[in-house]
């Protein structure tokens, strides 16, 4: 599939400049995308996987959660020098080595904690989860008022940020702790929750997603209002920084600017339908914010084959990387004590 879009030379030349690959998961098309710009080409990779959503960057680490499981992948050189179909060609290859079989858990965040803990927003059990090599997940915390942990989606918890390594702050799209509940007051029913106390911080939000913390400060977005806030934890209140059309999901941010996705409302679903004409837009994309003023500075917009994005991320000091799922040529390589192999293909007898 060719991922066609638009964009000002701002943004590329920004990667280019940072030495960094931007990176997001469109669960819509079922792939992730891996966008990164050298001397003064651009380059797009898109891989499938089912149902990306979640992805957290932890120096060579990187984790996917898809459909119904979650891939630990790690970065090689080596095997990118020797790389069958283009040697030479990638600075490195984020290479899957561990699959967690969850199920169909509805994964959203994730995010590397300390001790290279990883976590989960655990959408369908309304909890932060950890993984395990023994159950489908091991339970970390779940909001006070979420009475039982049952795949009922109670109260669509989606996102979370953490402070010193441990989950701090997550968003969902209502309090409430009945199957699904959360889909009747989805414009203004959203949460703002302090783990480490569970007290509501915020409430009535207009479908708060993506908590980051960015130099001390907490930001969160607004789906619904298309809105970029500020939050005063102590003082339970917000400042909005910016505004954009579109549906807000998925942001990050390195150096002097922030990441924002954006995608268009969901044709076939009734909840989307309840979201307000300004947040309607056209096409999906990518918002980059200057972080001092969050003056939007540029833009990449696809205009037809991504309608929806979940998350964002920048993979530091990666330019020429590619990534490779579990259905193709990964299982020819072979990796051990730093050696590093592609299996040579057989040489027919004449």
């Amino acid at each position: 599939m060719n991922f066609s879009s638009t964009t000002n030379p701002f943004v590329f030349n920004l990667l280019e400049e940072l030495g960094c690959t931007l990176v997001f998961s469109t669960y819509q098309s079922n792939k992730l995308v891996l966008i990164s710009s050298k001397d003064g080409k651009v380059r797009q990779l898109a891989r499938s996987f089912k149902k990306p959503m979640g992805i957290a960057v932890n120096e060579d680490q990187m984790a996917l959660a898809t459909l119904d499981e979650t891939i630990l992948f790690h970065k090689n050189k080596e095997l990118a020098n020797k790389y069958p179909n283009a040697p030479k060609t990638f600075e490195a290859l984020y290479m899957p080595r561990i699959t967690y079989h969850t199920g169909m858990l509805d994964l959203h965040d994730l995010s590397y904690g300390k001790e290279n803990d990883l976590f989960a927003v655990n959408t369908l059990f309304s909890c932060i989860s950890k993984f395990s090599s023994q159950y489908s997940f091991q339970p970390f915390w779940q909001p006070s008022f979420i009475s039982e942990l049952e795949p009922e989606d109670r109260c669509h918890l989606n996102g979370m940020a953490l402070k010193n390594g441990t989950p701090k702050f997550v968003t969902a799209l209502s309090k409430t702790n009945t199957p699904f509940s959360w889909r009747e007051n989805i414009n203004k029913g959203g949460v703002l929750i302090d783990v480490e106390t569970n007290d509501i911080i915020l409430e009535n939000l207009p479908m708060p997603h993506s908590p980051r913390i960015i130099n001390n400060e907490l930001f969160i977005l607004l789906s619904a209002s298309g809105q970029i806030i500020k939050v005063d934890a102590e003082k339970h209140s917000y400042d909005v920084v910016a505004q954009a059309p579109g549906i807000l999901r998925g942001m990050c941010e390195y150096g002097n600017y922030v990441f924002v996705g954006v995608s268009k409302p969901r044709e076939s679903s009734k909840t989307f339908e309840k979201l307000p004409a300004s947040v309607k837009i056209q096409e999906a994309g990518i918002l980059v914010f200057f972080k001092q003023t969050w003056t939007q500075v540029g833009e990449i917009k696809y205009s037809d084959t991504i309608s929806e994005i979940f998350d964002v991320q920048i993979i530091p000091n990666f330019q020429r990387g590619n990534i490779l799922n579990t259905l193709g040529i990964y299982n020819q390589s072979i990796t051990f004590n730093n050696k590093n192999f592609w299996k040579k293909p057989q040489v027919k007898n004449k």
